[in-house]
């Protein structure tokens, strides 16, 4: 007897979780937005001298380019951190070489140049400024992210 109410009960669970799946639901979704947006600043450094070119003025523009990806560079090290590696090798109980590696991955958009400028004369500098209201609503535009607002069974 015991056997045939486990089977009925054991029924209807399984008749009520498959009735889940056929209620009808309509779903609101609205976005969500921060309530503040930061600003971050970097500057990024080149020298002149060390670059390649044949004449003083194609090295100044390949460390405006240079100093201009080193500060994007730190710009992505401010967003997304920085990954450290490291390694030392014993012999002998003895500490033989040491390595640490630093590398930095993301995709910085919607940064904007504020300053270029020489300092000196043998160095150039490059300001960038990334504000995330401008990357939320960039972000917006292509992930669509969202939130439930509203939910109606029927």
């Amino acid at each position: 007897m015991k056997l045939i109410y486990t089977f009925v009960i054991a029924g209807c669970l399984a008749g009520l979780i498959g009735c889940q799946n056929i209620i009808d639901k309509q779903v609101e979704w609205e976005t969500i937005e921060p309530d503040s947006y930061p600003v971050i600043r970097s500057i990024g450094y080149a020298p002149i001298d060390a670059q390649r070119g044949n004449n003083r003025s194609a090295k100044v523009l390949m460390a405006v380019k240079a100093s201009k990806l080193d500060a994007y560079r730190e710009l992505t090290e401010q967003v997304y951190g920085q990954k450290i590696d490291g390694e030392q090798s014993l012999a002998n109980l003895v500490l033989t070489d040491t390595q640490l590696m630093a590398s930095v991955q993301g995709v910085i958009r919607g940064a904007r140049v504020v300053k270029s400028y020489p300092i000196g004369n043998d160095s150039y500098a490059t300001e960038l400024e990334l504000d995330f209201s401008l990357v939320h609503d960039l972000y917006l535009s292509t992930a669509k992210p969202k939130q439930v607002k509203k939910v109606r069974y029927y």
